[in-house]
C-alpha cells in the first residue's frame, strides 16, 4: 500500500506541478471552465452531438497541460482532427509544449506524432468526401498554423525568460565576487603590512638586542650601567616577542579566507601583493641598501664581510627589493641565533641570475650577562616569507646548516623577475588594483546566440511552408476547376452515339472534388447507364447563384445521352 501511495503521489506531482496557491487554483479552474465551455459551444454549432464530452475533455487537458505537455498535445491533436471543439485547446497545448519540453528532438518527435494523429483522425472522418491527396497537405498546413507556430513563440518566450534569469544570476554573482575581492584585498594588505613589520622592525630590534648584548659584556661599564643595559636588552626582546605575536595575528587573519573564495572570485591565491613585493614598490634601498645593512650590523659589534662578484647588472624592481629583504632577514636571524659569530654576505652576478648568499659560523660561547638571557624569539615565518618572495620573482631560496655547525642561506634571483602589470598596480594602488584587474565579465569561448534566432528560423520555415501550401492550393484549385469544366463549343461538338473512348478523350479529366455536388441532380439517368458531370462554361442565361451543369451518360461503350441543366448554387 505504501508503494502504491508513493507512486500515486509522484504521479499527481508530475501531472499537477505546484505550488498550488489559492489564487492560482481559482485562476486555473476559471480558465478550464472557459476553455471547456468554448469547446462545447463550437461542438454545438457544428451539430456533432458530443459537446459535453468535448467540453469536459478540453477542461481536463487545460489543467494537465503544464505537467504533461507532450501527452496533452498528442491527445488534443488527435481530438482536433476529429472534432472542431478542441482546436483552440490545440493552440494552447502547442504553446505549452514549446515552452516546457526542453529537448529539441523530444519536442520535434511530439509534434510529428501529434500531426500524424491529427491527420489520421481527419482522414477517418473526412476520407469519404475529400481526396487523401488533398487532405494530407491541408492537414499539414493547418497543423503548422494551429500548433507549430504557437509552439515556436512559446519556446522563444521561455528561452528569453531563461536567458534573462541567467543574466540576472550572473550579475548577482559578479557583485558577490567584487565584495569578496575587496575583502581579499584588505587581507592581503594586512599580510603586506605584517611582512614589512617582520622584515624592518624585526631587523632593527635585533640590532638593538645585539648592541645591548655587546654592552652587557663590556667590562668598562659599571654594574649599574650593565643593569640598565640589561633592562634595555630585555625590553628589546619583549618588544620583539610582541612584534612576533602581532605579525602572527595579522598572518592568521590574512590567510583565513579559503582558497576557494579567491578562486571563485578569479583572484590568484599568490601574487606580488600577497607579500608586499609588488614590482612598483619602493625597494627601500634594494641592492644598494645592502651595504647600509652591513654597516649597521658592524656598528653593533658584529663581524661582517661583504663581497660583490661579477659585473653589476640592472635588476627588476621586485628582484631588487627581494634581494634586500633576503639579506635583511638573514642578518636578523644570524644576530638572534648566533650572536657574535662572524657573518659573510656575498652578491654574485651570474650570467642569468643574481645569487645572494649569507653565511654565519657557529655562535661563540658567551659568559657573564649573556648566560641565561633566554632563547631567541622566533615566529617561524621568516624563511617562509623569503621563499615566497623568491618564488614570486621566479627564483628560489635554500637554507640549512653547514658542516662547520654554522648556517647558510642562498637565493637565486633572475634578473628580469616575474613582474606583472597587476603587481605594479597593486603596490601603488592599494585595494583598487584587485578590482581594476578583474575583467568586467568573462566572455565564453563560443559566442552566445540569441534565443530568438532559432525561433525566427522556425517561424520563417513554417511561413514558407504555409505559403507554399497556399500557392499549391491555388494552383491545384485552378487546375481542378479547369479539369471539371467543359466549354460550350466542346459540349455542342460532342454527338450522341459517339464511342465512349472517343468522348472521354475529348472531355477534360474531371475532378470529383468539385463535381461531387452535381451527382444526383438533373433529369433521371437512363437505365443501365453511368454518367460523368462537368461544369458548363459559356452557357447563357445563368443567374448569379446558378450553375450550368453538363452530364454525359454512357452505356455499352457509347454515349447514349448528354444533358445540360441549371442548378442553384
Amino acid at each position: 500500500m505504501e508503494a502504491i501511495a508513493r507512486a500515486w503521489n509522484t504521479a499527481v506531482r508530475t501531472a499537477l506541478p505546484g505550488p498550488w496557491r489559492p489564487r492560482r487554483v481559482v485562476g486555473e479552474a476559471l480558465l478550464a471552465l472557459v476553455m471547456g465551455g468554448f469547446a462545447a459551444l463550437l461542438e454545438l454549432l457544428s451539430n456533432t452531438g458530443q459537446a459535453v464530452l468535448v467540453g469536459v475533455g478540453v477542461a481536463v487537458a487545460w489543467v494537465l497541460r503544464k505537467g504533461l505537455p507532450a501527452t496533452v498535445l498528442v491527445v488534443v491533436a488527435a481530438a482536433a482532427g476529429w472534432a472542431v471543439g478542441p482546436i483552440p485547446m490545440l493552440v494552447c497545448a502547442g504553446w505549452t509544449a514549446g515552452a516546457r519540453i526542453r529537448r529539441v528532438w523530444s519536442l520535434v518527435g511530439t509534434f510529428v506524432v501529434g500531426w500524424a494523429l491529427f491527420t489520421m483522425t481527419g482522414v477517418l472522418k473526412e476520407g469519404a468526401s475529400f481526396s487523401p491527396k488533398l487532405l494530407l497537405p491541408l492537414s499539414f498546413g493547418a497543423f503548422l498554423v494551429v500548433a507549430v507556430l504557437p509552439a515556436l513563440y512559446g519556446r522563444y518566450r521561455a528561452q528569453r525568460r531563461a536567458l534573462l534569469d541567467a543574466l540576472r544570476e550572473r550579475n548577482e554573482q559578479l557583485l558577490r565576487e567584487r565584495v569578496m575581492v575587496v575583502h581579499q584585498a584588505r587581507l592581503r594588505e594586512r599580510h603586506r603590512i605584517a611582512q614589512d613589520m617582520h622584515d624592518s622592525l624585526g631587523h632593527q630590534l635585533a640590532l638593538i638586542s645585539v648592541h645591548s648584548g655587546a654592552l652587557e659584556v663590556d667590562r668598562t661599564l659599571t654594574d649599574r650601567q650593565r643593569e640598565a643595559v640589561g633592562v634595555l636588552r630585555q625590553a628589546a626582546v619583549a618588544a620583539m616577542r610582541e612584534l612576533r605575536e602581532v605579525v602572527g595575528v595579522l598572518h592568521d587573519e590574512s590567510t583565513a579566507v579559503p582558497a576557494t573564495a579567491s578562486a571563485a572570485a578569479g583572484v590568484p591565491t599568490a601574487g606580488p601583493a600577497a607579500t608586499g613585493t609588488g614590482a612598483g614598490a619602493p625597494a627601500r634601498g634594494g641592492v644598494d641598501g645592502i651595504e647600509g645593512l652591513v654597516e649597521s650590523s658592524r656598528a653593533a659589534g658584529a663581524g661582517i664581510d661583504l663581497t660583490v662578484e661579477g659585473e653589476r647588472r640592472p635588476l627588476a624592481a621586485a628582484v631588487d627589493h627581494a634581494a634586500y629583504r633576503i639579506v635583511q632577514e638573514a642578518l636578523t636571524n644570524a644576530h638572534k641565533h648566533a650572536p657574535g659569530a662572524p657573518i659573510g654576505v656575498a652578491l654574485r652576478y651570474e650570467p642569468d641570475a643574481l645569487v645572494v648568499e649569507v653565511t654565519n659560523a657557529r655562535a661563540p660561547e658567551l659568559v657573564g650577562a649573556r648566560v641565561g638571557a633566554g632563547a631567541a624569539v622566533s615566529g617561524g615565518q621568516g624563511l617562509t616569507g623569503l621563499r615566497e618572495r623568491a618564488r614570486l620573482v621566479g627564483g628560489m631560496v635554500h637554507a640549512g646548516p653547514t658542516p662547520e655547525q654554522g648556517f647558510r642561506l642562498a637565493a637565486v634571483l633572475p634578473y628580469e623577475g616575474a613582474e606583472q602589470d597587476a603587481a605594479a598596480a597593486g603596490a601603488d594602488g592599494g585595494e583598487d588594483w584587485m578590482l581594476d584587474g578583474l575583467p568586467p565579465a568573462e566572455e565564453p569561448e563560443r559566442k552566445r546566440r540569441s534565443p530568438a534566432m532559432g525561433c525566427a528560423v522556425g517561424v520563417v520555415a513554417v511561413a514558407v511552408t504555409v505559403l507554399g501550401l497556399a500557392v499549391w492550393g491555388v494552383v491545384a484549385f485552378v487546375k481542378g476547376t479547369n479539369d471539371a469544366t467543359v466549354q460550350q463549343p466542346m459540349y455542342d461538338q460532342i454527338r450522341v452515339g459517339t464511342a465512349e473512348a472517343e468522348v472521354l478523350q475529348t472531355l477534360p479529366r474531371g475532378n470529383d472534388f468539385i463535381t461531387d455536388t452535381y451527382k444526383g441532380t438533373g433529369p433521371e439517368i437512363p437505365e443501365g447507364a453511368h454518367c460523368r458531370w462537368f461544369a458548363l462554361n459559356g452557357a447563357p442565361g445563368a443567374g448569379w447563384n446558378e450553375e450550368h451543369v453538363a452530364r454525359f451518360c454512357f452505356r455499352d461503350g457509347a454515349l447514349v445521352e448528354k444533358q445540360e441543366y441549371v442548378i442553384s448554387g
